[in-house]
């Protein structure tokens, strides 16, 4: 069953919280803190392989969670780390959260992080100091991402065979490869993508039919709009037009205009042209619509053949074998230019540093003051809120990253309610 699109829930460990513990020991007098970090959490890892042509497990297995950290113990032991989750995915998976693309798996063997488990907590050994010589404070282990992700499969072949249905790209497919797709003399006969290998020379060529297009399939008309992403990967578009088309221009126009709704970088994908069926027309009459299509694309190669007959089928595919190796030439010269290209960002620490403060009025006219930023609410996470001390550590680690002056220049008294990352307390101990 080929399934090229799925949504998954994915959950990376929780980090194991941190321990307070003592030393109690008969010939210690007041042993120190001994309480060990927590594990961090499993990661949710993607790998790509060629093994794999559809996302059809993840109908079936729609949750992925790693494993959480251990929580850490007496005698600064450490808690165990989650074991990563690793899942693999078809060559050729788009990752998307919210809309956006955060991995892209195009090579075999190919490896992202998809959610990072979080860190493990501090335990009080940790927090030990010529001050502070007893600690009762422990961290708790920071929650894993989770997120849905939304999963795409977009087949990576060298040829993308476009066209009308019953055009003759699964007949074409069959003759020149080792793919068994089903042929048959009626309209969307093809209901999935299929691929094949075609051998000519001394190399091969990988070839996806995609099911046929008709006009708005790029608004969901027909079957188009539902594998018109298998032709964005495809290196040379091969256009394949029925001889006995009344209008085979239109057709070829048509066509045409639905890639460019689509993706209007479809428009300068490299195409061949092929007239197809003309094993039963006269010469006069393939002459006649030849000329019809090159007037409508005089700048592209197009050819009559007869996939049932073999006509012209090995001069095709020469042509297209000539056209991927250019457009692999031109997109690994496209790379190395961008690798070489200076790209100024905030870096990472940068990022992190970075909050802000706002104000939401209580219908009794009291104020919460909501902190947001990476840093600061990564702290607040691994708070344990119902231990004084560690309430107060996180107020300390306000003031120096200069949100306490903020929230007092704004007007927050020390009885104001601030809040973090969804936990709220006072800005001074009431």
């Amino acid at each position: 069953m080929f399934v090229d699109t799925a949504t998954v829930s994915v959950q990376a460990g929780k980090g194991g919280d941190g321990a307070v513990s003592f030393r109690h020991e008969i010939y210690v007098d007041k042993g120190g803190p001994d309480g060990g970090d927590g594990g961090r959490g499993g990661d949710v890892i993607f790998r790509a392989t060629d093994n794999l042509n559809t996302l059809v497990d993840f109908r079936y297995k729609p949750e992925l969670k790693a494993e959480d950290g251990q929580a850490g113990a007496k005698r600064d032991r450490h808690g165990k780390s989650g074991e990563p989750l690793y899942v693999n995915v078809p060559v050729g998976t788009v990752v998307k959260r919210d809309g956006e693309v955060i991995a892209d798996l195009s090579e075999h063997g190919q490896e992202v992080v998809i959610a990072k488990g979080g860190d493990g907590g501090f335990g009080n050994a940790h927090f030990k100091s010529s001050v502070r010589q007893t600690p009762r404070m422990a961290e708790n282990g920071e929650r894993g991402e989770a997120f849905t992700a939304e999963l795409e499969l977009k087949l990576l072949a060298d040829v993308g065979l476009v066209g009308f249905p019953n055009a003759g790209k699964s007949t074409f497919l069959s003759v020149v490869s080792n793919a068994r797709p089903e042929i048959a003399d009626y309209a969307f006969t093809t209901l999935t993508p299929n691929l094949g290998v075609a051998d000519i020379d001394d190399t091969s060529l990988l070839i996806a039919d995609i099911p046929g297009l008709i006009e708005g399939a790029s608004e969901g008309k027909g079957l188009g709009d539902a594998f018109l992403r298998h032709v964005e990967r495809t290196a040379v578009l091969l256009h394949l037009i029925d001889a006995y088309s009344d209008d085979v221009a239109g057709d070829y126009r048509t066509i045409r205009a639905e890639l460019e709704r689509y993706n209007p970088e479809l428009v300068d994908r490299p195409e061949i042209v092929a007239l197809t069926k003309v094993e039963g027309l006269d010469q006069e009459l393939i002459d006649m619509q030849m000329t019809a299509l090159l007037q409508a694309v005089p700048d592209r190669q197009v050819f009559a053949i007869s996939s049932f007959a073999h006509k012209g089928v090995k001069e095709v595919l020469r042509a297209l074998r000539e056209a991927v190796d250019e457009s692999r030439e031109v997109a690994a010269e496209e790379v190395a230019e961008d690798a070489g290209r200076q790209v100024i960002s905030l870096s990472d620490d940068q990022k992190r540093q970075a909050w802000s403060i706002k104000e939401v009025e209580l219908e009794d006219g009291a104020k919460i003051y909501i902190v947001v930023g990476n840093k600061i609410e990564k702290f607040a996470r691994r708070t344990r809120f119902e231990s004084y001390e560690g309430v107060n550590r996180l107020r300390d680690i306000m003031k120096k990253m200069g949100i306490t002056h903020e929230l007092l220049r704004r007007g927050a008294m020390g009885d104001s309610i601030i809040s973090i990352d969804g936990s709220e307390f006072t800005l001074v101990e009431q």
